[in-house]
């Protein structure tokens, strides 16, 4: 629904980089058994912790993940500093030894990160679990209250780190309030410790899969679609313009996971990357790191086919916002920057000879009820030498999509609408 509320500063700058890497690596990458490998397969404490003596990161290059996540049109990364088994990839400063510097791999893996986004270009954020499966060799939702209390303070003290070592960070996305949904997580304490070192970063904090998109605290500058499709934002009861996020993962998990090979086809990731813009979200898209920090090859692959996509459609993706009171036919939509609309149409026939082109998909004919801006010139951005023919009347927009010329299918395609509109 409309709302007369403005996106402050840096909720309007998260909105338009779009699209984002999230990237799930951690001791438990080793295993290749998913990223809740020790607390579903019940795996015995002592041993799980032994896997910081062979955590070297012999195969992690910072600069390697900024730049695929820069290639594939991402515009930030969110790293999981810590996850929920408790081992931190940055320097903890003595709050413990369980973390990248005091394992085989002597390095602070969140400066070099850090580092690398910079050279790129690429914004980096940090994911920090909220709950600790390590922490005085209990589980948070194990503690008393008065014991949670105290790990409070290892956890702004660790959130404190962040903000202080590493220069100016896109944002902080935590996860793991769910697990103690009675408990006091002093947020207002910990959002405060952000709030006083990084003033500009984003704040989410993950409201899980039986919630998803709800508002929380008030600092929150961003609700979540963890593993689902974005929902267009209702704020008309909101006090303050929340922005949204689609975090998806390739498989059926966020950690490294050697024998699950149901992957999401860069076909798949295409339409879901479009579809999140449509609601206004970014999509946050994960990969699972190798035992030692190597990207795996089909991560890579799929990456490399989406920024294909996206440079493509540049222009119509990252800076534009969705056009509010319009229907479109199937799955389609259209976005805005000024003067200037582009519609994404899904499932186009394939042009070509029938015994040689696989499959034709839907109607050719296209476009939008209740568009009244005057339109001067439409053509596709994969190919703006050919204008295509647009017809109005009564607030009706249409035009014939022929479909995609032989040998091409870029999935869904972008019509770039230019207009009289002020």
């Amino acid at each position: 629904m409309a709302n007369t509320l403005q996106p402050l500063p840096r909720i309007a700058a998260f909105e338009k980089l779009g699209l984002g890497l999230f990237v799930h690596w951690g001791l438990y990458s080793q295993l290749g058994t998913g990223e809740w490998t020790w607390k579903i397969h019940e795996r015995p404490r002592e041993s799980y912790y032994r896997l910081a003596e062979t955590f070297t990161a012999a195969d992690f290059d910072a600069e390697d993940l900024a730049r695929t996540a820069k290639n594939a049109g991402m515009n930030y990364i969110v790293l999981t500093t810590r996850h929920h088994e408790g081992f931190s990839l940055y320097d903890t400063c003595n709050l413990n030894t369980y973390d990248a510097p005091h394992s085989p791999a002597k390095r602070d893996l969140v400066r070099e990160f850090v580092d690398a986004c910079r050279k790129y270009d690429v914004v980096p954020f940090f994911y920090h679990t909220t709950i600790d499966w390590h922490w005085e060799d209990r589980q948070t939702f194990e503690l008393s209250e008065e014991d949670f209390k105290r790990y409070l303070d290892y956890l702004c003290d660790s959130v404190e780190i962040l903000c202080k070592n590493y220069g100016k960070v896109g944002g902080f996305w935590f996860d793991g309030n769910w697990s103690r949904p009675q408990s006091d997580w002093q947020l207002d304490r910990m959002y405060g410790i952000i709030r006083r070192y990084q003033p500009d970063a984003i704040i989410v904090n993950n409201t899980g899969l039986e919630h998803l998109g709800e508002y929380g605290h008030p600092e929150v500058d961003s609700v979540t679609f963890e593993n689902n499709a974005a929902k267009p934002m209702d704020r008309s009861h909101s006090k303050k313009y929340v922005a949204s996020e689609v975090c998806k993962t390739m498989n059926a998990h966020w950690g490294h996971a050697e024998n699950d090979f149901a992957f999401l086809s860069p076909h798949n990731l295409i339409e879901r990357a479009a579809h999140s813009r449509g609601c206004g979200a970014n999509f946050l898209l994960n990969i699972g790191p190798e035992a030692q920090g190597r990207i795996p090859d089909y991560e890579r692959a799929a990456l490399a086919i989406l920024g294909k996509w996206t440079k493509l459609y540049r222009e119509a993706i990252y800076t534009t916002h969705p056009v509010e009171n319009l229907k479109y036919p199937g799955r389609d939509f259209m976005l805005q920057e000024g003067k200037n609309y582009y519609y994404f149409a899904f499932d186009l026939d394939r042009l070509g000879d029938a015994n040689v082109t696989v499959g034709t998909r839907s109607s050719a004919f296209r476009g939008a009820y209740g568009f009244m801006p005057t339109v001067k010139k439409a053509y596709w951005l994969d190919d703006d030498k050919s204008e295509v023919p647009v017809a109005q009347k009564e607030g009706l927009l249409s035009f014939y999509a022929a479909g995609f010329p032989y040998g091409m299918d870029t999935v869904v395609r972008v019509l770039k609408i230019e207009t009289e509109n002020e």
